[in-house]
This record gives structure tokens, sequence and C-alpha cells, in this order.
């Protein structure tokens, strides 16, 4: 319910209030406004001027959202992997299969491949980058969207994005600025609406219900790690039918 936002924007006295609300969030539901100002020892003014911080008309609302943010947190999590077997059932169609088969390409012919991602993203990008220089094709990773990158040409570069949302601010921003220096994009994201599947050359998407608890995102990352060894599996076939077309050639 707090955002980094709204706490840095708290003087001392409001910060009284936001300590002893989220130590005491139970007791506070069920507090008048007077009665908190009493325990945390401050006006009802500075209470009000708290609630507006956060976002609220008055202290009613705020109690309201304070519900429902305690409703959010003991939400059961889906504990069955039905999500993911219905993905992979799914996943073997034409349209998709043609989606890796072209990303597969653009990998082969690439003199150098990034993974790029943040936060469970970041994780995978690392899984990635490991996965596809395990088979032979060197990958790095960049799982840091504030990571200092030279303005040098990108020609023969492809940065593999992968990014639940699609609509990261800082991934969008460091996604700009390799496609204005030539760099091929591929996508993974669970939607292909959001900006970065828009932005990208080729867009592969995989469309899971998005899972939070309070401000936390758990959406299922199995798709993500389904694509890039399928992805990783077929550029091997690929790199493996180039050697031997090649020895075949010099005999």
């Amino acid at each position: 319910m707090f955002t980094y936002e709204q706490i840095h924007s708290l003087n001392d006295l409001e910060f009284e209030v936001y300590n002893y609300i989220v130590k005491n969030r139970d007791k506070v539901l069920n507090m008048r406004i007077r009665e908190l100002a009493q325990e945390v020892h401050v006006s009802t003014t500075t209470i009000l001027r708290f609630c507006k911080k956060m976002g609220c008309e008055g202290y009613s609302e705020f109690k309201v959202k304070l519900k429902m943010t305690k409703f959010m947190d003991q939400q059961e999590v889906m504990t069955h992997t039905g999500v993911a077997l219905d993905y992979l059932k799914q996943i073997e169609t034409e349209e998709k299969n043609k989606l890796t088969e072209k990303a597969v390409t653009l990998i082969h012919q690439a003199q150098r491949v990034i993974f790029l991602g943040a936060g469970s993203s970041g994780i995978m990008a690392k899984y990635g980058a490991r996965y596809l220089t395990n088979i032979g094709k060197h990958a790095q990773c960049i799982d840091d969207a504030y990571y200092p990158v030279t303005d040098e040409d990108c020609t023969g570069t492809v940065l593999i994005v992968l990014s639940v949302s699609g609509e990261t601010d800082e991934i969008i921003y460091r996604l700009n600025h390799f496609k204005g220096l030539n760099a091929k994009i591929i996508s993974i994201t669970n939607t292909d609406t959001s900006t970065i599947a828009k932005m990208a050359d080729i867009a592969i998407s995989y469309y899971v219900p998005k899972e939070e608890i309070y401000v936390f995102d758990i959406t299922t990352q199995v798709p993500v790690i389904y694509l890039i060894e399928v992805i990783g599996k077929k550029l091997h076939k690929l790199r493996k039918e180039a050697i031997l077309t090649l020895e075949s050639k010099l005999l």
C-alpha cells in the first residue's frame, strides 16, 4: 500500500504515524481518528495530512484501503501447476513455431547476443545467457537497467528482452538505446500488446494469468524457461547442421 515515493514524502511526525500503522494494522482498522492521534501523540490534522499523502481523501478512505491490503495479503496464490501445463499444451502451434524459428535464425546469425531483464526477469536473463553459452553460442546478460553501455554501432547484435508486463520503464529506455544503435530485438513477454513487444523485431508472448502478493509479482516463469530452452535446442540443431554442411563442402 505504501510506495517509496509516499514514504519519502513524509515529515517526522507523519513518519511516526506510518510506523505505528505498519506495526498495528489490525488495531488501527478499529480505531477512530482521535484514538489514533492520541496513541501516536500527534494531532488529527497530522493524521489527515498523512492520509492525503497516501492518496486518500480522508481517514475513512484510508482505513478502507488498509483493509483491502489486508485482504490481498491473505489471498491464496495458485498452488497447482495447471497454468504452466495449459501453456505447454498450447505452445506447439504453427504460429509459435514460426516465431521461435525466426528468433533462432536471427540469433544464429548474430555476432553478439545479449539478454536483458530486471527483477525476476533478470534472473531468467542470466539463465538464458548461460543456457545459450552452454550450447556454444556465447551470450551476455544485463540484469541492471542502468548498466553503462557505449554508443558503438550494434549492427550484428541481438538483444533478447525478458519482461512479464512488457512495460518496465527502465527496460524500455535501455531497449530504445539499443534500437538506436541498430540492434535487433527479440522480446519474450506475457502479452504481444505491451510496449516492449511492439518495439521488438520478433515478439514472442506466452499469456498466463498475472499473479501478485501485495506489490510483488509472482507470475509463473515456467513459460520463459521453456521458451529459452526451446530456442536453445533449436539453435544447437541449426549450428550442428551448419557445421555438417560446411564439412561436406570441404570434402
